[in-house]
């Protein structure tokens, strides 16, 4: 479809009087229309991208830990990508089970009680007692299948390594003369998971890979994430093994390394092979965190997440996305993967921070949030087309820069982000951030946002008004709230 008829289509939706979702009656005005019209463009781009890039956008999905934690079924994981296949007109696309879906007992405490299944060569397949249609020797494949049937893409979670069971037993390697002591690495464990042994960098540890990765392309992969493999410990070593087995599939899977914070100084390395990494611990639902003095930084807030993502701009690219985590918004639960089931503990002005950060950052954006029980607030997060094509279509950002404070004032609780959209159209986009605990009034100077010094009309996102040119920009917000504007 062309850019014309994308346009031609939107305009013929907007003549339409009414239109009904979960008992919303919602006038379709020209606002809207631009929104969709630039989304569906966005799609249009994405699709012309050479086909060796893989994730020429930030990927945009589901996984399943923040509400599952290791306990995903098959029929929660059906229910919730039923719910993605109603969002996927806003980008959103892969459906990603994480870590446990091939243990039989995945609540037990001990590695050994949950009873891991994995075939004659050692490699981990689903539980059937979780997984039934993967009876019958065929894994994944059936569920894969039915993803790609509601137009998603099927993703998985692992844990670098061969598990410690498969190595006692020494099994052999599948299209080799290998066998499982020849391959793995017993010097090298996750230091924070008994599962597995680590991968030799040998012949062996390579056709282990190969065998692994042959096996689950062939289920229909389109993601997989590794975990114990970005940092505690950084191993380079497998995650060039990992990304050589994929290629070696022919099957195009995104690889998403686990869990940060990678080194900044590893970021070109990375790069060579992966098109996600992590850049933090594990992300979840407060706006700061009080740490120990050992350097850990589990669990990491949302507040430190500036930091962290002006840090790794240099590195976002079409293919390249430092990762910031999971969105933990909306209800977590049954079994989330910390602390016990709720509605996250970001508050509204919290949650919209975390997705406009997200956006304008270019940042991958994968929701934790139970989507079986998604309420209005996220969803009004997750479907505004105009916040998600900004996240898709940009094709630069950067930070603001922060006007100087006057002699004995404190620093700006303020922090800035401009992006610009590519296309034959593009577009202007600021944000301004209340990292403060008390609210904030400014009138910005619009060199903050690289802008020339001259008065600018812009477009609020989030609260959908326009506002006049004005020799400066201002901006109200409550504390750990923000600001997203369209300079018109």
């Amino acid at each position: 479809m062309s850019a014309a008829n994308i346009a031609r289509h939107f305009q013929n939706l907007a003549r339409g009087s009414w239109v009904g979702r979960c008992g919303i009656r919602l006038r379709m005005t020209r606002r809207l229309v631009f929104s969709l019209a630039l989304f569906a463009l966005v799609t249009l781009c994405a699709h012309s991208v050479p086909a060796q890039i893989l994730a020429p956008t930030p990927p945009m999905g589901w996984n399943s830990w923040d509400s599952y934690g290791l306990t995903i079924n098959e029929q929660d994981y059906r229910a919730n990508t039923t719910v993605l296949a109603e969002l996927k007109q806003f980008g959103w696309q892969y459906a990603v089970i994480d870590e446990g879906w091939y243990a039989q007992q995945p609540s037990a405490e001990k590695v050994l009680a949950r009873k891991y299944v994995w075939d004659n060569n050692g490699i981990l397949i689903p539980a059937l007692n979780r997984f039934p249609s993967a009876a019958g020797g065929v894994g994944f494949k059936p569920l894969a299948d039915w993803v790609h049937a509601q137009g998603l893409k099927f993703g998985i979670h692992i844990l670098r390594g061969i598990p410690r069971q498969v190595v006692k037993q020494n099994l052999p390697i599948a299209g080799s003369s290998f066998h499982a002591q020849d391959a793995a690495d017993t010097a090298s464990p996750c230091p924070w998971a008994e599962d597995n042994w680590g991968i030799r960098d040998n012949p062996a540890g390579q056709a282990y890979y190969d065998s692994m990765l042959k096996l689950y392309a062939g289920w229909g992969l389109d993601f997989i994430k590794v975990d114990c493999i970005s940092d505690h410990p950084y191993r380079p070593t497998e995650i060039r093994q990992i990304a050589e087995a994929i290629r070696k599939t022919g099957r195009p899977i995104v690889l998403s390394l686990s869990p940060g914070p990678t080194a900044v100084e590893h970021g070109t390395e990375v790069a060579k092979y992966a098109q996600m990494w992590r850049i933090t611990d594990d992300h979840w639902d407060a706006w700061t965190f009080t740490h120990d003095k050992s350097g850990a930084e589990y669990p990491f807030g949302l507040r430190d997440e500036f930091d962290r993502l002006e840090k790794w701009s240099p590195y976002v690219k079409s293919g390249n996305w430092p990762d910031p985590d999971m969105l933990p918004e909306g209800w977590l639960g049954p079994q989330p993967g910390k602390g016990d089931p709720r509605m996250s503990n970001l508050t509204h002005d919290e949650q919209r921070t975390e997705i406009t950060l997200w956006a304008i950052t270019r940042s991958p954006l994968i929701l934790g949030t139970n989507l079986t029980k998604l309420d209005d607030f996220t969803r009004s997060l997750i479907t505004n087309a105009e916040v998600m094509a900004l996240d898709q279509t940009a094709v630069e950002s950067a930070p603001g820069l922060a006007p100087a404070p006057k002699p004995g004032a404190q620093p700006f609780p303020e922090r800035y982000w401009f992006a610009r959209t590519g296309g034959p159209h593009p577009h202007q986009y600021l944000a301004v951030f209340n990292l403060g605990d008390n609210p904030t009034r400014s009138n910005l100077p619009w060199m903050v946002f690289h802008l020339a010094d001259k008065p600018h009309a812009v477009f609020d996102v989030w609260n959908q008004k326009h506002i006049p040119g004005a020799k400066s920009l201002h901006v109200e917000l409550p504390p750990h709230g923000c600001a997203l504007f369209r300079v018109e």
